[in-house]
C-alpha cells in the first residue's frame, strides 16, 4: 500500500517504481547547499533507505542556502538535523546519519557496494577525488555535483558525463588530478553549470576558515576560501541529482 504522502508521486510514476524506490539504498556525502536538497527530494519521492555523511555543524552563513539551516539549528550537527527532518516527512524510512569526514582514514568504513547510488556533494577536493575513485570502482551508480558557487542562473544547470563537463573550474581541476593519478574505473554523470560570476563582496573571517571540527578531531577540509552561493542554484543542483536517481530507477523498472 502506498503511504498517503507519496500518493501523487505514485500516481505519476506507478506502483512498481514506488516499490523499487522503497527498496533503493542511497548514500549522500555532504549535506550542504546541494546535498541537503538532494537528500530531502529523495525521501519526499519515496526512497526508503538513505544514509547521510557529513562532519559539519550548522553555521549562520548556511541559512541562505541549506534546507536544514535555520536560526534554531545553528551549532547543531547537520546530519542529525536532517535525519530528524526527514523522519518527520517519512517516519517509516530508514534514515541514517553519519557524523564523519570522508578521507583516507575513514573511507574503509563505508561499504559503497552496499548501496545502489552514491551521491557526491562534497566540497573538499581531496575527499571528492577519493570518493569518486572509490565509488566508480564499486557496484553503486555514482552521481556527482560539480561546483555550485559563484553562479546566479539556475537555468544554466546541466548534466553531462564527467569528462564532458565544460566551463566548470572544479571539474577541470578534478580531471587534471585524475589524469595525473588513478582515473575513475568507469564513467559517471555530473550536475554542473558553465556560469562563473565573480564575488562582488568580501568574505568574512569565519568564511575563510578551511577546517572543520569533526567527531574525532579537527580536519582540513581542503577548501581554499569561501565563495558566494545562492539557494536558487544550489537547490537546483541538489534536485537535479535526486532526479537522476529517480530517472534511473524508473528506467530500470521499465526494462
Amino acid at each position: 500500500m502506498i503511504e498517503e504522502q507519496f500518493s501523487r508521486t505514485s500516481l505519476l510514476l506507478g506502483a512498481d517504481v514506488m516499490q523499487r524506490l522503497r527498496d533503493t539504498r542511497v548514500i549522500v556525502f555532504g549535506v550542504g547547499g546541494v546535498g541537503s536538497w538532494c537528500a530531502e527530494a529523495l525521501v519526499r519521492s519515496g526512497v526508503g533507505h538513505l544514509t547521510m555523511v557529513d562532519a559539519d555543524t550548522v553555521a549562520a552563513s548556511n541559512i541562505n542556502r541549506q534546507v536544514l539551516a535555520t536560526t534554531a539549528t545553528v551549532g547543531c550537527v547537520k546530519v542529525e538535523v536532517m535525519r530528524r527532518r526527514l523522519l518527520d516527512i517519512a517516519p517509516s524510512a530508514d534514515i541514517r546519519a553519519v557524523y564523519s569526514f570522508y578521507d583516507d582514514a575513514t573511507a574503509p568504513d563505508f561499504a559503497l557496494d552496499d548501496f545502489d547510488y552514491v551521491i557526491d556533494a562534497i566540497d573538499s577536493l581531496r575527499s571528492k577525488i577519493l570518493l569518486i575513485r572509490r565509488a566508480a570502482a564499486s557496484r553503486a551508480t555514482l552521481f556527482s555535483s560539480m561546483g555550485a558557487a559563484r553562479k546566479t542562473d539556475p537555468r544554466r544547470v546541466d548534466v553531462a558525463e564527467f569528462w564532458k563537463v565544460h566551463g566548470c573550474p572544479l571539474a577541470a581541476c578534478l580531471r587534471k588530478a585524475m589524469r595525473q593519478g588513478e582515473r575513475p574505473a568507469r564513467k559517471f554523470m555530473c550536475v554542473f553549470s558553465d556560469e562563473l560570476v565573480p564575488n562582488a563582496g568580501q568574505p568574512s573571517a569565519a568564511d575563510n576558515v578551511a577546517r572543520v571540527h569533526c567527531a574525532d578531531g579537527e580536519r582540513d577540509t581542503g577548501k581554499v576560501h569561501a565563495n558566494g552561493a545562492l539557494v536558487t542554484v544550489t537547490a537546483t543542483f541538489g534536485l537535479t541529482l535526486a532526479s537522476l536517481v529517480l530517472d534511473d530507477v524508473t528506467r530500470k523498472v521499465g526494462k
